[in-house]
């Protein structure tokens, strides 16, 4: 999924990350120095800072701090592969099938050979890109679909929002007053503010919802490979349209109790302690953590289903973790020696071989070690909706009615 830099600091790839109110962290007394190990007074003396010119020693302690990071995790590596994993498959609320699994490379052939090469798994990803301006904000959302035997198929959706439609029981004075009082309200263009919160995670919804729309409907494929998490919290919140909410949970029951031969890999993990664990892991190596029913919990609790209009969402969403939460399972796989672990969400009934396929689609690309297919998928909607091509379409428009730069911001015409 893409999206601007902005919207990725208010809700991961795992869909289980932070709210809104958590974009911009307080720090008490004092924790500035815990975390950092320096005084906030001595970072902004600016006599403790070193002059360009003096590059040697910052690069000599960054090669000590950035070596004495690597030493500690590779302890705590070494103890979580002595302590943690032993006690993944014992421990009291342990989801079945928990553990740690070492794949050989036999396995990844046949993969290969009778899964991923010949069509039988199809990925989705989709993008989103803006162009906010003063008489228009257009928001373009594209969805591809590909396997190793090409491009699956495209679709693309474009929502026009302006600020008052025009009525013809208005005078002209009247709706211009209005217009000026609602985008007073609104933030300047080009930038998003925490008022433009419910209009970011409104579209990343819709996005959501089209990914995995597509992978069960327009997906002829045996297995499905979605990108983040299978419950993304954009549809378990509804993104605060509770339309939204009663089709996202219609479509999520159809994939998880329906289908259920799906691999979901997030590019980003909210929860470290599961980043942490899967880097304990050797290459070729998978580890069955937990399933998705606390997480689902977490989001029902954080209580995004207040106000007029929920009517009874909250028990529909309350059901849908208790029942399809346990046949979701979290794992990390680590793909190579070079590549860091990832996240992987399979059913219960099939994670061995989601696990399989995630990681040998992994494995072409070493340095990643990140699904190619998923990267396909991100580089044709790049290539095909992305924000380039759209802001040359979207000023096309303007110039053919004489206004190709009146409305653009000054960082647009920068370059």
């Amino acid at each position: 999924m893409q999206e601007m830099e902005t919207i990725e600091d208010v809700i991961n790839d795992d869909g289980m990350a932070a709210t809104p109110e958590a974009v911009v962290p307080t720090f008490g007394d004092g924790e500035y120095e815990v975390s950092f190990r320096e005084s906030l007074s001595t970072t902004l003396d600016l006599d403790t800072w070193h002059p360009g010119v003096d590059l040697g020693e910052m690069y000599a302690r960054l090669e000590n701090e950035v070596a004495e990071a690597v030493r500690k995790e590779n302890i705590y590596q070494q103890e979580i592969r002595k302590k943690i994993f032993p006690y993944l498959r014992t421990r009291e609320d342990a989801p079945p099938g928990a553990g740690v699994y070492k794949v050989a490379v036999p396995q990844l052939i046949q993969v290969h050979n009778q899964i991923l090469f010949n069509g039988g798994v199809e990925a989705c990803d989709g993008t989103v890109a803006s162009h906010d301006t003063l008489p228009v904000t257009i928001t373009q959302i594209g969805v591809c679909l590909v396997s190793y035997r090409g491009d699956q198929g495209s679709w693309v959706h474009r929502i026009f929002r302006r600020d008052l439609r025009s009525e013809a029981t208005r005078s002209p004075l009247e709706e211009t007053m209005e217009i000026l009082e609602r985008r007073r309200e609104r933030a300047a263009t080009g930038v998003i503010s925490s008022s433009d919160v419910m209009s970011m995670l409104a579209r990343r919804g819709i996005m959501a919802y089209a990914e995995r729309a597509v992978l069960l409907d327009k997906s002829s494929a045996v297995w499905r490979m979605g990108h983040g998490s299978p419950a993304p919290y954009e549809l378990l919140t509804g993104s605060g349209m509770p339309e939204l909410l009663r089709s996202g949970l219609v479509l999520m029951r159809r994939l998880i109790e329906g289908h259920k031969r799906f691999v979901f890999v997030p590019s980003t993990i909210k929860a470290r302690e599961l980043l942490t664990n899967g880097n304990a892991l050797l290459p070729l190596e998978y580890a069955v953590i937990d399933t998705l029913q606390k997480r689902l919990e977490a989001v029902v609790e954080g209580g995004h289903y207040r106000g007029e209009g929920w009517g009874d969402e909250l028990p529909a969403v309350k059901r849908f973790g208790k029942e399809c939460g346990p046949q979701v399972v979290i794992g990390m796989f680590r793909a190579s020696e070079l590549a860091p672990s990832q996240m992987f969400y399979a059913h219960a009934d099939h994670f061995h071989e989601a696990a399989l396929i995630a990681m040998a689609d992994s494995i072409l690309q070493e340095h990643r070690g990140f699904p190619m297919l998923i990267d396909l998928a991100d580089q044709l909607c790049s290539a095909t909706f992305g924000p380039d091509v759209f802001a040359a379409s979207t000023q096309l428009a303007y110039a053919s009615v004489g206004a190709p730069f009146r409305y653009m911001t000054e960082r647009s015409t920068r370059r």
